[in-house]
């Protein structure tokens, strides 16, 4: 029976590879089905001879309590960016100016969750996220449920294959159907879709995904007796791992444009997405003489493509009215895909740029995604029109409260100035409690509007009286003691947060963040702040004379002098405290935060950040010492890495917080 078991892996993994890598299948799905239910009936009946990578295994089913962190034994490194023609013909000239005439091989970049996968004896044993580039996380059991990746190989030594796992459209969709008719939250695009099946600790999800994979390095390609990328390529092909149909070799960096431009009109009707082509030269003896820098491989490139637009019809436009009073236009459009996402409303900004644009109601507009994120009209398609569209005329009043809106002078935005609008009250009490100001856990927007109906917070103080409507706030469905008790708790602590926290949750037109810190560091106390006159305030480094301007006609109205004072009654603190800098080796250091940060957020790093000394800015730019970046890190991770600068990863910037290791 141990032949006969074999022989139906031997024959299921050679299907397999045929249906899922080649695309070519040389068996009916009865007889598959019929050759995989004897060899699960024989697993059965002859358990001594299971076997971990046995088709059979490949549906998931088992459960881990975590992942176990792996050390890279070749560091995953990044490449460098181009985006324009213009750079791309540069690096190749600096390519050919040190080593001559060079083949170029160009690939599709696929959009993807970049992996390592290890065989020995032909055995496929594990697979490694990416991570940090030098340690990631063991999915091995997610990655085998991937079927056109093969359990076995004919080559027999130790090998490591890097490559892609994505998620194919069709199932992307798929599985946002099946979320959407469960009343589950869509995922986003195909990328963070096959990023969140791959980090299932059961894996069943996973195989329920329908991942697939792309491979495309074979680090040290050279041991193995292979002289070229192209030839790297191939030589795992033939051992049936899948490469993708696009990778083309080129002689000139005019031909590889070529082909970009190509790849660029025909990227919408593949079947998974891809981001950019990756450009390498082809020779590994070359690529050896190239070298690296501290961070990218000279040898290689990647150009990424431009924010992606799509056109479609826009079908109203409303106003959203913020903390501020603000009053922001907003495109209601027709959903329409867009760079991975489905968009259905776009900002407009102010009603400067709905008539600079033109844009009607009933327009075709372009839209386009502003650094691959935020969803934003470009224009109106002028010739489509049919005389249907209607211009659209800026309201004069609020839609919330009915009372009428201002624009300021040497603004672009109109405001709504009514300090009882129901809109401006929900909206400021969550700010104020927001994790980036006051951090009351538990009083989010939607809690924040329920109170408000109920008629218990209508200013930002009767945050503080919540406790008297105790009765009431247990009475609410889904709100249980414990609830209440952590929201109490919650309110009692942030009473002593520093002064920039409560600047900051105050609201102040104009002032953000970084301009709360500034002057709380300055006037250390409320009151020196409040008395503060124009003359002095301008004189502060990055203190405009609008902002200066805002913040003295904030604190010159008797409502906002009431609020202090009924603050002040609270117990909530007024002092900054002191701003004693901490020596580190971040002290002294140009430092830029980038990525979803996942241990805490982007102003608590920025906080410890400036404690220590540091100065955090908003752009990478060649006087930034340091880049620190967490998940989904986008361009400026990228331009770090195209500058050279350092990098940091979220791990590591919590071994120096927690004093495990310095970076001297």
């Amino acid at each position: 029976m141990k032949e006969r078991i074999e022989e139906l892996r031997r024959l299921i993994n050679q299907y397999n590879i045929e249906y899922h890598s080649l695309d070519k299948p040389t068996v009916s799905d009865a007889e598959y089905d019929k050759l995989m239910r004897e060899l699960i009936g024989l697993e059965e009946e002859f358990p001594q001879y299971m076997d971990s990578n046995s088709p059979t295994q490949r549906v998931g089913g088992a459960i881990l309590d975590e992942f176990t962190k792996v050390q890279h034994k070749r560091k995953m490194m990044s490449l460098g960016n181009v985006f324009n023609k213009e750079e791309l013909f540069a690096w190749a000239k600096r390519i050919t100016d040190e080593v001559g005439l060079v083949e170029f091989c160009a690939e599709c970049k696929i959009d993807g969750l970049a992996m390592s996968i290890e065989y020995r004896n032909g055995q496929f044993v594990q697979a490694v996220t990416r991570g940090d580039g030098e340690v990631g996380e063991d999915v091995t059991l997610n990655v085998k449920t991937i079927k056109s990746i093969p359990m076995n190989i004919p080559y027999k030594e130790e090998v490591e294959i890097r490559g892609e796992v994505y998620m194919p459209k069709a199932s992307f969709e798929s599985l946002n159907e099946l979320r959407r008719a469960k009343d589950e939250q869509e995922f986003a695009n195909p990328r963070n879709a096959a990023a969140g099946s791959i980090r299932q600790l059961d894996s069943s999800v996973a195989a329920s995904r329908k991942l697939n994979a792309f491979w495309y390095h074979v680090p040290d390609g050279e041991t193995y007796d292979l002289s070229t990328h192209y030839e790297s390529l191939m030589w795992i092909k033939d051992m049936g791992f899948v490469v993708n149909e696009n990778t083309t070799l080129f002689t000139r960096i005019e031909d590889v444009w070529d082909f970009i431009e190509r790849m660029t009109i025909e990227r919408n009707n593949l079947p998974y997405e891809i981001d950019g082509i990756v450009i390498k030269v082809n020779d590994f003896s070359i690529q050896d003489r190239l070298g690296y820098t501290v961070k990218v491989p000279k040898w290689a490139i990647a150009y990424k493509f431009p924010a992606e637009e799509a056109v479609t019809l826009l079908e109203d436009i409303f106003i959203t009215v913020g903390r501020t009073g603000k009053a922001t236009p907003n495109a209601k459009l027709t959903p329409v895909r867009l760079a991975g996402t489905t968009v259905a409303a776009a900002t407009l900004h102010n009603e400067d740029m709905i008539l600079q644009k033109d844009v009607r109601i009933g327009d075709m507009v372009i839209i386009h995604k502003a650094g691959d994120i935020i969803p934003e009209v470009i224009g109106s398609v002028v010739e489509k029109r049919d005389g249907s569209q209607i211009p659209y005329i800026f309201p004069t009043t609020c839609p919330d409260c009915g009372m009428p809106l201002h624009r300021f002078t040497d603004e672009a935005a109109h405001y709504c100035v009514n300090s009882n609008c129901p809109a401006r009250i929900v909206n400021s009490i969550a700010h104020f409690a927001s994790r980036d100001a006051m951090n009351i856990d538990g009083l989010g927007e939607k809690k924040v509007e329920q109170f408000h109906k109920a008629g218990w917070l209508n200013k930002v103080d009767d945050i503080f009286k919540l406790e008297s409507h105790r009765d009431d706030i247990l009475a609410l469905d889904k709100f249980g003691l414990k609830s209440y008790d952590n929201l109490i708790e919650a309110v009692e602590n942030c009473k002593s947060n520093p002064l920039d926290k409560l600047l900051f949750g105050l609201g102040i037109r104009q002032v953000g963040a970084k301009a709360s810190r500034i002057l709380a560091n300055h006037f250390k106390t409320m009151d020196a702040l409040i008395n503060a006159k124009v003359e002095e305030l301008v004189t502060i480094d990055d203190i405009g004379d609008i902002t200066a301007d805002a913040i003295v006609t904030y604190f010159s109205e008797d409502a906002t002098i009431r609020l202090i004072d009924n603050l002040k009654d609270s117990g909530v603190n007024m002092n900054q405290g002191s701003d004693t800098v901490i020596e580190s080796c971040f002290t002294g250091k140009v430092i830029v935060l980038t990525g979803s940060l996942q241990r805490f957020s982007r102003s608590e790093a920025q906080e410890y950040l400036e404690k220590h000394g540091a100065t955090v800015t908003g752009s990478v730019s060649k006087k930034t010492d340091l880049v620190i970046y967490g998940e989904a890190a986008g361009s400026k991770l990228e331009k770090a890495n195209t500058l050279g600068i350092e990098i940091m990863s979220e791990d590591e910037f919590m071994k120096i917080i927690e004093g495990e290791v310095s970076n001297d």
